[in-house]
């Protein structure tokens, strides 16, 4: 049974396709196909919170596009539809597509790392993030935090030892908060769309 469609999904229009269709630089290597077909079932899947094996059999065969998505995803595709998709305007098609973009890009995370987490976290789309934002790494935030110098004195009085003490303790929660946590769970996942 196939996974419950999370946001809304519809083909492609001539539009959409034409928009994302100049963000191809090339098509991936691997037999011919229909690249709009193929980006079709990438959407549909990623409407859902299912695994490829869930893709509809109306879609093609879901490893033939699992192995397309990540070939895209190395490709750089995901990062390129971001930064086009926060600089278009409201009434662009694009627009159309910012919660399938968006969605496929947070699958492209488990491929692309970090540096799509801190794309999306500087382009301000939310939605890309695997999980909310305040239980998600900010690579930024803990690049700023790690420049801070900590301010030490050799002959510290009691006062301003515990206060040190304060800071350090301060400064390693807002580190282990800014590292995010390692693994979100299920329930707080099927919250975020």
């Amino acid at each position: 049974m196939p996974a419950p469609l999370r946001i809304p999904h519809a083909p492609l229009t001539d539009a959409e396709w034409n928009a994302i269709q100049v963000h191809l630089q090339e098509s991936p290597r691997g037999r011919p196909c229909d690249l709009r077909a193929r980006f079709d079932a990438i959407f549909r899947l990623a409407a859902t919170d299912g695994p490829w094996r869930e893709l509809p059999a109306e879609h093609g065969i879901p490893a033939t596009v699992a192995r397309y998505f990540r070939r895209l995803t190395h490709t750089g595709l995901w990062e390129r539809l971001l930064k086009a998709l926060a600089a278009a305007p409201a009434h662009h098609p694009l627009r159309n597509l910012e919660g399938p973009i968006c969605r496929a890009a947070r699958r492209a995370i488990r491929l692309r790392g970090l540096s799509l987490i801190t794309l999306a976290r500087r382009l301000e789309l939310k939605r890309v993030l695997p999980g909310p934002p305040w239980l998600v790494a900010n690579p930024d935030l803990s690049k700023r935090l790690f420049a801070l110098e900590i301010p030490v004195t050799i002959s510290m009085n009691r006062y301003e030892h515990r206060r040190a003490l304060t800071w350090i303790s301060a400064m390693k929660r807002l580190l282990t908060d800014v590292g995010g946590l390692r693994t979100i769970s299920r329930a707080m996942k099927a919250c975020w769309i």
